[in-house]
């Protein structure tokens, strides 16, 4: 099952310090999650001004349970770098 992802970081004075912190980190992981055949894409949310203020994944789990607990070992949600996440089932259109 496909799931696209919509992260939103805190917005506290030391939110860009916690992102940057453990952003090595988050993409080693995105590199396992794609030898896994887990990561399709991702990238930063920018704000008008090209500051990053969240983050869009596009994964593939076999699982709810799966997913949730990539979820709760992500950098970014133990390091307090996102405050808000929406996740989805995604259905890619076959064109």
């Amino acid at each position: 099952m496909k799931y696209v992802l919509h992260a939103y970081d805190y917005t506290d004075d030391q939110a860009m310090d916690r992102r940057l912190a453990v952003r090595p980190a988050h993409f080693d992981g995105a590199r396992q999650l794609k030898a896994a055949n887990h990561f399709i894409l991702g990238g930063a949310l920018l704000d008008p001004d090209g500051k990053m203020i969240g983050s869009m994944m596009l994964l593939d789990f076999d699982s709810e349970e799966q997913l949730n607990t990539w979820l709760q070992n992500e950098v970014y949600v133990t390091g307090k770098v996102w405050e808000r996440i929406d996740i989805k089932p995604f259905r890619q259109a076959e064109i």
